[in-house]
């Protein structure tokens, strides 16, 4: 007896999506991949909730709505003016925590010695050691800071130091300074979503630690070419100043 053409087409394409399921590297059943050494494997490209406020609840994110502002904090955040010279106007790098916020995509690559953090905004990298290494003694500050990463079983932990103070965390301009410590946790909960915490603790902006909240998800497509350089007519325009870099005596 001959099956019916329909059962053939149907037990066909089950075989068919059997057989993509099980090739080298697809999660199972939309488990979370793992790369060879167990760890969970980060990579992809990812688009996260724009957080221009990092107060603010949003959708995939969860903000912290009050800040514990030490006198010095609430003093440069309560005279910042984003037109009055904002350094992302004059193109000088976001910082590590406002790319994180931007709203375009990030890709993720993972070694076993590296996780690299690639930002569509500005074309911009941050590399993170995780081959057990500490912190160097006294890190030269940078824009984003000095990054090593340790697994706790299937979360990974990002600690950052070394910040030149420069940069703002977010789009509205919450302070930071040279002494802010930086704790971003990422954990693949499935195929198609990483839970991602960040903890600012900043003792001369902040009198105690405080925490952020959001969730990635993957995004169909690659990255673009961004160019600041062609973005920034607020700036030609005359509409924001130019930023004047701490180390400039100003007149």
């Amino acid at each position: 007896m001959r099956a019916p053409r329909k059962s053939i087409a149907t037990a066909a394409a089950m075989l068919l999506i059997c057989c993509w399921a099980a090739l080298p590297g697809r999660a199972q059943n939309g488990a979370a991949p793992r790369m060879p050494n167990g760890t969970r494997d980060l990579s992809g490209i990812w688009q996260r909730p724009y957080v221009p406020d990092m107060t603010k609840n949003g959708r995939g994110q969860k903000g912290e709505p009050e800040l514990p502002f030490t006198p010095a904090g609430l003093a440069d955040w309560s005279g910042y003016d984003a037109a009055n010279g904002d350094y992302t106007g004059s193109c000088f790098p976001f910082g590590l925590m406002r790319s994180v916020n931007s709203p375009y995509p990030l890709q993720i690559v993972q070694t076993d010695k590296y996780v690299v953090l690639l930002f569509e905004t500005n074309t911009w990298f941050h590399i993170v050691p995780i081959d057990g290494r500490d912190h160097p003694k006294e890190p030269e500050p940078t824009w984003f800071g000095n990054s090593i990463g340790k697994w706790n079983g299937d979360t990974l932990a990002v600690d950052t130091v070394g910040f030149n103070g420069y940069t703002r965390l977010d789009t509205v301009g919450h302070p930071h300074s040279d002494a802010l410590h930086m704790i971003q946790t990422f954990r693949r909960l499935d195929a198609d979503h990483v839970e991602y915490t960040v903890t600012i603790d900043d003792p001369k902006m902040y009198t105690k630690p405080w925490k952020n909240e959001r969730s990635f998800v993957p995004l169909k497509g690659e990255l673009m070419e961004y160019s600041c350089e062609e973005n920034n007519r607020s700036l030609w325009e005359g509409r924001i100043k130019a930023w004047v870099p701490p180390w400039i005596k100003k007149p």
